[in-house]
């Protein structure tokens, strides 16, 4: 049990703001300007086993007795930021279509009052669908009762799921820093099933900001617990959620910023783990103005908000990176650092400009994509006592053995892949040096494994390749014909001379294709019980299907890069991997990025559509050494 805990006062006039803070080194300066809050790291918790207790006649407080003082009562207004300016919120902004309201939100419209946020706040959460038991205030009122209400109950350990956790307390006065403690405990001891939730102490801080009284806040953090709107979470409650968040944010970096994915795989040792603390980047990463602003729209938006925010600081900080790199830096302190001072470099209204311009995928989308991750966690045999392994435990850098690329250079490729596949280590499945140059050989030795990693070293040293989604079985659903098949995770990439990567055209141009509306899709989106064990019948419906690796090919999901969630403008365009007796292609429309003869040692590169990719070696080009990869299960 946790021994950092909320110490309550033994006799009257005494009172406890138990804390945990460490004490300021010798002459360090502790002042904080007006106007800001505290930039000071908030301390972990678990992170020490000593409860500082700090009594003083004008902290003391009575869980029974004390008036309410209105909102504000839990804030050091010394520390609290001026709004904007002076605003008068429009009395029926509540009665305006979603569409306005977001718009509002986004644009800061109550960030210009802090009286309008505490009219707001609750009236927005009310408006969220919970569960139909979901504690209120009432509720608080009668279980702080009981458990703060005791003079000799001295000390209240805090739950055991925020062990490790960030406590921001922005800006907070010692009688809100006690009060949020409170009601911490009081989650815990109504919600047994949350294990793990990095986010929910940083949501009660800012809260409790513009909250009238404790039952209040209260209730705003348990309607956010209990929302069951469909795929729209608020707040991860186990370790298993927390890191298929993890996993799922690492997804969408890679794919919308490539720049700065780029140079975090160049200069750390993990690239995983750096993007396992996107969310720390935000809350209590943040200044209190930011992370505010962050709330107004999260409280309307959900989750997806959040991957946002974190997308659009990830493409800042690539812009903010001096022209030589990261080279020797500590990036995960880099990125912190750069929170910590993000005013600096862009404006609260730009940020939000900046992520509410990214073409992120639909909340549904984001949440199949969630859970293909948790899933794929589930069969890595990672559960919410387990921490997910990390990077380098995949691609083993001491006992990784390839005769195409270094182990340095297969990490790389690995940081490329979908995060439920990189968890997995990577097996040799075929190699002409060992296997022999047999097209039919090399046929049979991938089939079963979805998905593949295709190498290919030339005779003049240059290495390329591509990620290839579908199984090659699926060959030989189209007969005689050559057909083409694979989703649009596929890409082509190179790693000698230069290693770059080249995605389906349309994640990079999604302008040029259109959503089928929802009448023309031809099957309804499967129950969350369907994502995480399905039949084997209805594996083999389709072949554009996101997949988690198995030897079984256990069942296949569908978010948001199957051909036929498109509406596309040519069939170039999706023409992914093909493979006959005659050879190997991939990708197509105007020419074709990789192709292969029968014998495995002859191809050719050129510019296709599919992946507006250039040639990726010489053209025409002799294989030195040709090498496939599947991903190793459990």
């Amino acid at each position: 049990m946790m021994q950092v805990g909320l110490s309550l006062p033994r006799s009257p006039g005494a009172a406890a703001a138990a804390f945990p803070m460490a004490e300021p080194a010798a002459g360090e300066d502790t002042d904080t300007g007006p106007g800001e809050c505290a930039e000071r790291d908030p301390p972990l918790l678990g992170s020490s086993p000593v409860t500082i207790v700090v009594t003083s006649e004008a902290d003391t407080w009575d869980i029974d007795t004390s008036p309410c003082l209105g909102c504000g009562q839990f804030v050091d207004w010394d520390k609290m930021p001026e709004p904007q300016q002076p605003a008068q919120i429009p009395r029926d902004v509540l009665d305006r279509p979603p569409k306005e309201l977001k718009r509002l939100a986004r644009e800061g419209c109550w960030g210009r009052s802090h009286a309008g946020r505490a009219r707001l706040y609750p009236r927005l959460i009310q408006q969220i669908s919970c569960r139909l038991v979901t504690p209120d205030a009432l509720v608080y009122r009668d279980v702080a009762g009981r458990l703060f209400g005791k003079p000799s109950v001295s000390c209240h350990p805090l739950p055991e799921f925020l062990e490790g956790c960030p406590m921001p307390t922005y800006c907070l006065n010692p009688h809100g820093v006690t009060a949020l403690k409170k009601i911490l405990i009081c989650v815990g001891a109504l919600f047994p099933d949350i294990t793990h939730s990095p986010l929910l102490p940083a949501l009660a801080a800012l809260l409790l900001h513009y909250s009238e009284d404790e039952a209040q806040c209260f209730e705003s953090v348990a309607r956010l617990i209990a929302s069951n709107a469909p795929h729209a979470a608020y707040i991860d409650q186990s370790f298993l959620a927390h890191q298929a968040s993890c996993m799922t944010f690492g997804d969408l970096a890679n794919k919308h910023c490539p720049a700065a994915h780029k140079l975090i795989a160049g200069a750390a040792e993990n690239v995983l783990e750096v993007y396992s603390e996107w969310l720390s980047w935000l809350f209590p990463g943040l200044p209190f103005g930011y992370a505010v602003r962050v709330l107004d729209v999260f409280l309307l938006e959900g989750q997806k908000v959040l991957y946002r925010i974190a997308l659009a600081l990830l493409k800042q900080f690539r812009l903010s990176v001096a022209p030589a790199g990261l080279q020797g830096s500590d990036i995960k302190a880099e990125l912190q650092a750069f929170v910590r001072n993000v005013a600096e470099h862009v404006s609260v209204d730009k940020l939000l400009e900046r992520a509410f311009g990214i073409r992120l995928f639909s909340r549904k989308e984001i949440w199949l994509l969630q859970m293909a991750n948790r899933k794929a966690l589930m069969e890595r045999g990672i559960t919410v006592v387990q921490r997910r392994p990390f990077f380098h435990l995949a691609v083993d850098m001491q006992n990784f053995s390839s005769s195409t690329v270094t182990a340095q250079e297969m990490r790389l490729i690995w940081s490329w892949i979908p995060e439920r596949f990189s968890l997995f280590p990577p097996l040799l499945l075929f190699s002409t040096s060992e296997d022999g140059c047999s097209l039919q050989r090399f046929y049979t030795c991938c089939e079963g494994y979805e998905p593949t990693v295709l190498l290919i070293k030339t005779t003049e040293g240059e290495v390329c390749g591509a990620f290839l989604s579908s199984d090659w079985s699926e060959r030989k659903k189209s007969g005689a014909t050559s057909g083409f098949f694979g989703t649009g995770e596929c890409f082509v990439f190179t790693v000698r001379p230069e290693a770059e990567r080249y995605e389906w055209v349309f994640i990079k141009k999604p302008e040029l294709a259109k959503a089928v509306p929802r009448s023309r899709q031809r099957s309804p989106s499967p129950a969350p019980e369907s994502l995480l064990g399905s039949s084997r019948d209805s594996r083999s419906s389709s072949p554009n299907h996101l997949a988690v690796p198995s030897p079984q090919r256990r069942g296949r999901l569908s978010p948001f890069l199957a051909i036929r969630h498109f509406l596309l403008p040519s069939k170039t365009a999706s023409m992914f991997m093909s493979g006959s007796r005659d050879g190997i292609v991939i990708g197509g429309g105007g020419g074709q990025a990789l192709s292969l003869d029968a014998s495995l040692l002859w191809g050719h590169t050129e510019h296709c559509e599919t992946f507006d990719n250039p040639p990726l070696c010489q053209e025409n080009f002799q294989v030195q050494l040709l090498e496939a990869w599947g991903f190793q299960s459990v």
